[in-house]
């Protein structure tokens, strides 16, 4: 499905954000190793959580779920022996179960979507889990993967955290459960800390003890712990609603979104802090972000590694400023569901916008009066380029026709309802 996006003046109304999927795929994931029965409020629904959750019913647990909640009874350090798991698109989920996995006799990670997952790399795991003793069939370090794993050692392991978090999170999630106590230390830079803190985060709620270090370099982690049942909340999504905030702020609009934690430790919350230096007139407090866009914005410069999942929200919003914005130490973009400099940029280009690009690094050169679209987009499957392209269609002089959009759903099924409910120009097209 393609969608059209049509110049549009105003934008006014008021949503409850999604719910998080880094929050969301964490609390199933920490509900299914507990021993006993967890309840997880307001779940994400998107291709990412829908994929945890199909999983981990497929590794033993057992869901029942209504309008506001999942109810889960786990199936603890004990995974049941399954011969495959697919997770879809879902990159994070694939990490998170390859560690899990290790604790099954023989499974197999399919390879379903060949053009995006089945192309990105998790070597860096599979060296990790293999000086565990876990034994790995794979393509060069991609999909499909079989994992004969069934008795993981603990001790001294050592990752990678230069391509991803994810991997350090997946070792977080599974030493714990093993016989011996274990030393994590993480190798070269860690990509999107903040991440690991939501990691860490959840752990801590569920009952398991790691003492890390302050920069989060090195953890000891001990072992023969137990994951408690509990009960969790998830909060709004930074990520998802940075695209609306984004889209208020190019805009004149008068728009709320609710349930966005002043607090939260999702590094995206910086959309907030990076559209106020864009002179956006908005407030923050008691969980709503209240927007009164009039369309003018400052140009800014900003390290996008604290908060990955907003950068191409942030440079949507920097095609209008008045004046050249920079977004560095962005190289981990490139590693996503698409190249997301190379490939978001030339999209930009095509609507008319004036962009640059560096290893690591998003130059903008700001366009205050709007650019001329009326270009077929490429959005590569990748649900953040959807919405951040959407984001430069309202203030384009002719539609843009976004090819694939219903990939969206990955992270974001409800965005362009939420987007229509508050007066955008968006529309279908077979």
């Amino acid at each position: 499905m393609d969608m059209i996006v049509r110049p549009t003046a105003e934008l006014k109304g008021e949503i409850g954000a999604l719910s998080s999927k880094n929050y969301t795929t964490r609390y199933l994931l920490v509900a299914a190793l507990a021993e006993g029965t967890s309840t997880v409020y307001y779940p994400a629904h998107s291709e990412d959580s829908d994929a945890m959750r199909r999983c981990i019913q497929d590794l033993g647990a057992v869901l029942q779920e209504d309008d506001e909640k999942i109810v889960i009874t786990g199936f603890g350090k004990n995974p049941r022996d399954v011969k495959e798991l697919n997770v879809g698109n879902a990159g994070a989920v694939l990490r998170f179960l390859m560690a899990i996995a290790a604790l099954c006799p023989d499974v197999t990670f399919v390879n379903t979507y060949p053009d995006s997952l089945g192309k990105r790399p998790h070597s860096d795991l599979i060296e990790a889990l293999e000086s565990m003793g876990v034994e790995i069939e794979h393509q060069e370090g991609r999909l499909p993967i079989t994992i004969r794993g069934g008795n993981p050692k603990g001790g001294k392991i050592k990752v990678s955290g230069e391509v991803s978090s994810q991997y350090l999170s997946a070792l977080l999630f599974l030493t714990p459960l093993l016989e011996e106590d274990s030393e994590i230390e993480v190798l070269g830079d860690l990509k999107s800390k903040v991440v690991i803190g939501q990691t860490l985060e959840v752990l801590e709620q569920a009952g398991i003890k790691i003492d890390a270090a302050s920069d989060y370099m090195s953890f000891r982690v001990p072992g023969r712990q137990a994951y408690q049942a509990k009960n969790y909340t998830v909060q709004g999504d930074y990520p998802g609603s940075a695209a609306i905030l984004a889209a208020a702020a190019v805009t004149k609009s008068d728009v709320k979104v609710h349930r966005l934690m002043e607090r939260s430790k999702q590094g995206e919350r910086a959309i907030v802090d990076v559209l106020q230096m864009m002179d956006v007139p908005l407030s923050h407090k008691e969980g709503t972000v209240h927007v009164l866009g009039n369309g003018r914005l400052r140009p800014v410069e900003f390290d996008g590694d604290a908060a990955t999942d907003a950068v191409l929200a942030m440079v949507a919003a920097a095609v209008f400023a008045d004046g050249t914005s920079r977004f560095y130490n962005v190289e981990n973009l490139r590693y996503k569901e698409c190249d997301r400099i190379t490939d978001y940029l030339n999209e930009l280009k095509k609507a008319g916008a004036q962009v640059e690009e560096r290893q690591s690094e998003i130059i903008v050169h700001g366009r205050p009066s709007g650019l001329e679209g009326g270009a077929t987009i490429n959005a590569h499957y990748d649900h953040r380029v959807i919405m951040a392209l959407t984001v430069v269609g309202l203030r384009c002089k002719e539609p843009l026709l976004i090819k694939d959009a219903h990939h969206v759903a990955k992270s974001y099924p409800q965005y362009f309802d939420h987007l229509t409910a508050l007066g955008a120009s968006v529309e279908w097209v077979k």
